[in-house]
């Protein structure tokens, strides 16, 4: 039977809710390809539990399966809380580019026109000689914002004692971490390799503060998740966010997953007065809340209620495509992002933890994927992706196979 559906999203309750929804005035067929093609993990075991949405120019299927908490059977929904682990740098990135967009930085200008420790430029790392000694030489490159943010200034992926820090869960302010940071030794030339970099960003972030007189997280509330009604995210879940919490699980080859209280880049207390910000990882949210941030990024800074963030240039320019040498491959602000922007073109980011969201703004698609895990093998992230393609080619504007009966 078809219906007429207007600015709805429905979601069925139990261990399997998967449905298609329209989310303009059209026709309605339900789809279940998520949880088809992993039912058979949920029922095994070896996946406790999983959130997904793909969206279509306005055709959704959220699928929640299995549990968040395995041993209490508390299933899996839209409203539980989860560790967005590297998804936070997309939320740096966006920061920045408001920023870039009303002409109080340049992604070029040097972080020492900010942060004044930076102006001495430090020393590499170079390779050991044949005693052992360590050897170093000066940086010749100052480093830039760009660089920050694309994972290109050198620094290595972590502090030397985050673990002691608390992981993710920082114990440092930004500023310090920034100070800390530029009085280690630089892997490379700023500029002229790639090292993946939790500090990089948190550099930028530090930048953010200098310019705004914020702390970063507080400009971030006030210049984005409060303007997206993004009300459950933040660096610091209360008690009762952690108990609604999805559990952390890890994998190994031919075994159950085991829960695991917390993990070295991930350690408690999550969300007192000990926890600073970490804008490379770090920050709590809910499915409800993410797609809000990951559609306004698919809608070129317009979030689904109406409020721009961003200019569809800004969007378009500085975080759909990428902001360093092409030679060293796609990734912008804090955001992967393709080489050569076209309409097969994705953006987005993934976490540590198993998540990940990528956007198409041509075609004005999104695909989530939410779990907490750690270890391998992960055999449904393949069948997730395959599934995804099936989706969208079946709800595309000229499919009649799958979904039909659409009205004009």
């Amino acid at each position: 039977m078809k219906l007429k559906m207007l600015l709805i999203t429905v979601v069925f309750a139990g261990l399997y809710g998967c449905t298609t929804v329209n989310t303009t005035e059209q026709s309605v067929k339900s789809t279940t390809y998520v949880r088809d093609a992993l039912k058979k993990y949920v029922d095994n075991g070896e996946l406790p539990g999983a959130i997904s949405i793909l969206y279509n120019n306005g055709v959704e299927e959220i699928c929640c399966m299995g549990y968040a908490d395995v041993e209490s059977k508390r299933p899996m929904s839209l409203d539980n809380h989860f560790m967005q682990c590297s998804q936070t740098k997309g939320f740096c990135g966006v920061t920045v580019a408001k920023l870039v967009e009303e002409g109080k930085i340049s992604l070029d200008d040097p972080v020492s026109k900010y942060l004044p420790e930076y102006a001495t430029l430090g020393y590499l790392i170079l390779p050991r000689d044949a005693e052992g000694r360590m050897l170093s030489k000066p940086v010749k490159t100052p480093i830039t914002i760009r660089m920050c943010l694309n994972h290109t200034a050198g620094f290595p992926f972590e502090m030397p004692n985050y673990t002691a820090m608390g992981g993710w869960s920082r114990r440092m302010p930004l500023r310090s971490v920034a100070a800390t940071a530029i009085s280690q030794r630089l892997l490379y030339e700023p500029g002229t390799k790639v090292q993946y970099s939790n500090v990089g960003i948190d550099v930028a972030a530090a930048v953010v503060e200098v310019v705004t007189g914020m702390r970063w997280e507080d400009y971030l509330k006030k210049a984005v998740l409060d303007p997206l009604g993004m009300t459950e995210t933040s660096f610091r879940p209360t008690d009762k966010q952690l108990e609604n919490k999805i559990e952390l699980y890890a994998f190994a080859k031919g075994k159950k997953p085991q829960w695991r209280k917390e993990m070295p880049a991930m350690q408690r207390p999550y969300g007192d007065d000990r926890v600073f910000a970490s804008a490379g990882a770090g920050l709590w949210t809910t499915v409800r809340d993410q797609v809000k941030f990951y559609k306004m990024l698919m809608n070129l800074g317009l979030g689904d209620n109406g409020v721009r963030i961003l200019k569809e240039e800004t969007v378009k320019n500085l975080l759909a495509v990428t902001s360093r040498n092409p030679k060293f491959g796609g990734y912008s602000l804090g955001l992967s992002a393709p080489v050569k922007d076209n309409e097969e073109a994705w953006f987005g980011h993934g976490g540590a933890w198993g998540t990940n969201c990528s956007v198409n703004y041509h075609k004005k698609q999104l695909k989530l994927w939410v779990v907490q895990h750690t270890g391998a093998p992960r055999p449904w992230e393949t069948d997730f992706n395959n599934v995804a393609k099936k989706f969208f080619n079946s709800t595309g504007n000229d499919s009649t196979s799958e979904y039909t009966g659409r009205m004009k």
